[in-house]
């Protein structure tokens, strides 16, 4: 692309982010143009584990080339973490030239793949319009949820709405649950895939109805209908790179193992009460972020089931030498890791939480057995 074009898009991209609503709906494009979605592949960053997903407005003889982003946030945003954790962050569109977004991925080394709608011209021009108006208005500003609202979530509701009906809908993998759905994301990232394993709720274990992923938009847009034809075209490949995973020696399955399998080859009192404070102080987080947190994700974690804050009693039972207390406190978390295992017994993280169960249940049988022998027998 020429220096001249990239001044006309730099103009253009002024135009839709400083004048009046009014002007920008004003601004005709020609029966050249084109819409497409465009899906990015996935990165080695936590932020870029699930890809992302755009909106493109090509229109070669207006020289307008550009790219609709409903990802952007400001990290400058006071209290950013606090906001995010409660799920009252903000997050907004941005308009980007559709070089510069390219040049992006280029630079990252991520895929970008672009499936042009086929839809006529004055629903183009709408679309438009729509995204100028959002843009211009603030009502590209939304609050973050991880299902319900982001940037995947946000590009179908603004066609489903140009288009004056709910066209995009999810027609993939609907029988299986957004925890399922989420798992092939996380491979050769172990310790993600443990975390939002552990933090995340009942709701992700609901059927994946909802498109939240931008991979799951390409999918779903393939069988798509809208006027009786396929509503996007082929799936066209901008750019291509290989999956490289960087090699890591701390973050996978076998220091997980390790780590779990010192704790009880120890079997030292101090270990034991240190692994099983940290459990409680999780499960005490999870409890806040339940509460807290307006992202429903994180509500309803029966997690703390293994994560039981009651644990923290255990220092003071220590402190005290309170064997009765101890070995109560021992049998009530063995039998709330039962039931958690009842309820886990179904769920795509079963088998990633196992070595945190079977340890918890080696160190709790042994505090029983050592506390039992403690206690005054009364005949």
């Amino acid at each position: 692309m020429n220096t001249s074009s990239l001044k006309k898009i730099s103009f253009f991209l002024f135009l839709f982010l400083t004048i009046p609503v009014s002007f920008a709906q004003n601004l005709l494009l020609s029966k050249e143009a084109k819409v497409s979605v465009l899906t990015c592949g996935t990165g080695n960053e936590s932020y870029s584990l699930f890809g992302h997903t755009a909106i493109r407005i090509s229109d070669p003889f207006n020289n307008i080339d550009v790219v609709y982003n409903y990802g952007a946030f400001d990290f400058n945003t006071p209290n950013f973490v606090l906001k995010f954790i409660k799920g009252d962050l903000q997050y907004f569109a941005v308009a980007h030239s559709y070089a510069d977004f390219i040049n992006e991925y280029q630079y990252d080394r991520r895929s970008v793949y672009e499936q042009e709608l086929n839809i006529p011209y004055p629903l183009k021009q709408k679309l438009f319009d729509n995204l100028n108006t959002s843009l211009a208005s603030g009502e590209s500003h939304y609050i973050y949820k991880f299902i319900d609202k982001n940037c995947t979530s946000m590009v179908v509701d603004i066609i489903n709405t140009t288009l004056d009906t709910k066209a995009i809908v999810k027609n993939a993998d609907t029988d299986i649950t957004y925890r399922t759905i989420l798992f092939p994301y996380f491979d050769n990232h172990f310790y993600e895939k443990l975390g939002t394993s552990i933090i995340f709720g009942k709701k992700v274990d609901g059927l994946g109805t909802q498109i939240f992923l931008p991979f799951e938009l390409q999918k779903s847009l393939k069988k798509v209908f809208y006027q009786n034809h396929p509503l996007a075209g082929e799936n066209k490949t901008i750019l291509e790179f290989p999956t490289e995973v960087p090699g890591s020696w701390w973050n996978n399955v076998y220091t997980y193992i390790l780590f779990l399998g010192c704790i009880i080859a120890i079997n030292k009192k101090p270990v034991a009460a240190f692994y099983l404070t940290i459990m409680a102080l999780l499960g005490l987080f999870y409890v806040f972020a339940g509460f807290y947190s307006f992202h429903e994700e994180l509500a309803y974690n029966y997690n703390i089931l293994l994560f039981n804050p009651s644990l923290l009693l255990l220092l003071y039972f220590y402190h005290t030498k309170n064997s009765k207390g101890l070995y109560n406190l021992a049998l009530f978390n063995l039998v709330s890791l039962a039931i958690y295992m009842v309820i886990l017994i179904n769920k795509a993280h079963l088998w990633i939480v196992l070595p945190l169960v079977i340890t918890s249940t080696v160190l709790l049988v042994r505090l029983a057995i050592q506390n039992t022998k403690r206690i005054p027998i009364i005949i």
